[in-house]
């Protein structure tokens, strides 16, 4: 081989590298649930309003493509919180999120793709403290734990949003006392239980004194109003009704042996 070509021979397939290069760099594919952002140092810097979507994009060598991961992204924070009676709490959290999608370019320069470090883990940490300090350690061991996961939602889910990340669910997944404490608590909800258990049975104990005591007035006017409408007139047909009714039996013998106080026939039968 001529020695004179084994420059040009070397330039070429250098420059023939470079070319390759330019041209891997030129084409960049989304796949679903990617975003990209473009930064052109020589014509405006990051173009934060024009978000590329999943598909083949064709990017300037010079210019660079920034890829986020847009799919939703659990976080899981531990970490000892103070109750609003000044006694620490662990509690273990996990928050849902993802960016929001046409605002990449704002969350990119503003925290990189790094935003879960620089940002979410601090506003979780701030947040679920700041929260956690509006109760007592009794609240939070027994009856609010749900109010206390809407109220962390709620503010976090506040400042994300207005760093361009969406909150999507907050989950309290546990929360812990000394043990001390905690055996101090069941004792205390299990005594309110047995109070709330025995005050329940006394009300009904009162309730069906209640209804003895009313179903005794009721049948006791029923009598009174009875005995007024029951005249001796009344009384005798009542009788006399009876007695034929009696005699009429195919099966009963009468005897009438004188007559009775009232007028009425005494009548003995089989």
């Amino acid at each position: 081989m001529n020695a004179k070509l084994i420059p040009r021979i070397a330039l070429l397939v250098f420059a023939g590298i470079v070319l390759l290069g330019f041209l891997g760099s030129m084409f960049v594919t989304l796949r679903p649930g990617e975003r990209g952002v473009v930064f052109r140092p020589f014509g405006g810097g990051l173009d934060k309003d024009h978000v590329y979507q999943p598909g083949f994009h064709m990017v300037a060598p010079w210019n660079t493509m920034h890829v986020y991961d847009v799919k939703e992204k659990q976080l899981e924070e531990t970490m000892d919180a103070l109750s609003s009676n000044g006694l620490s709490i662990a509690i273990d959290v996990t928050v849902r999120i993802n960016p929001v999608y046409d605002k990449i370019g704002y969350l990119h320069e503003k925290f990189g793709k790094s935003y879960i470090q620089t940002l979410v883990r601090p506003e979780v940490r701030s947040s679920v403290r700041k929260m956690i300090g509006r109760y007592t350690a009794e609240e939070l061991y027994s009856t609010k734990r749900d109010e206390l996961q809407r109220n962390i939602e709620k503010d976090l889910g506040a400042e994300l949003l207005a760093n361009n990340v969406q909150l999507k669910a907050v989950l309290i997944r546990s929360v812990k006392l000394p043990q001390s404490l905690q055996a101090a608590i069941e004792r205390k909800l299990k005594q309110e239980q047995e109070s709330l258990e025995y005050e329940y049975r006394l009300q009904k104990e009162r309730k069906e004194a209640e209804r003895i005591i009313i179903q005794a007035k009721a049948k006791a006017e029923a009598n009174r109003i009875l005995n007024a409408s029951l005249s001796d007139k009344i009384l005798r047909d009542k009788g006399i009704d009876a007695t034929l009714k009696l005699a009429e039996s195919p099966n009963t013998k009468v005897v009438v042996v004188g007559s009775s106080k009232d007028g009425l026939p005494l009548i003995l039968g089989q």
